[in-house]
C-alpha cells in the first residue's frame, strides 16, 4: 500500500533545552531515541521520518492527521533519554 504525507512533527530537543540541563549529550543519538519512541507510540501504518514528515498508509492518513502529537511527545521521558546519551 502506498504511503502519503500526513503532516510534520517537530520531535527534536531544542538547543535551549540542552543548555538548560547543562550537560554534554550526543544530540543525534538523543533525537534518534526520541524518534524511535514516537514511532513506537503511533498506530501501525503510520511512521515519522527523521525529517519529521509523517507518512501514513492511505487508509491511515486521516488517523495520522488527527493524532494528538503533543500528547505523544509529552509521554516520552526525554530526561531519561538524555541520561542514556550523556557524554
Amino acid at each position: 500500500m502506498a504511503r502519503i504525507e500526513a503532516g510534520i512533527v517537530s520531535y527534536t530537543v531544542s538547543g535551549d533545552y540542552f543548555a538548560r540541563v547543562g550537560a554534554d549529550f550526543d544530540t543525534e543519538a538523543v533525537d534518534d531515541a526520541i524518534l524511535a519512541e514516537v514511532n513506537r507510540r503511533v498506530p501501525e501504518g503510520i511512521v515519522v521520518e527523521r525529517s519529521g514528515r509523517v507518512l501514513a498508509d492511505e487508509d491511515k492518513a486521516e488517523e495520522a492527521r488527527s493524532l494528538d502529537w503533543d500528547a505523544i511527545l509529552a509521554s516520552i521521558d526525554v530526561d531519561q533519554i538524555l541520561a542514556d546519551h550523556a557524554r
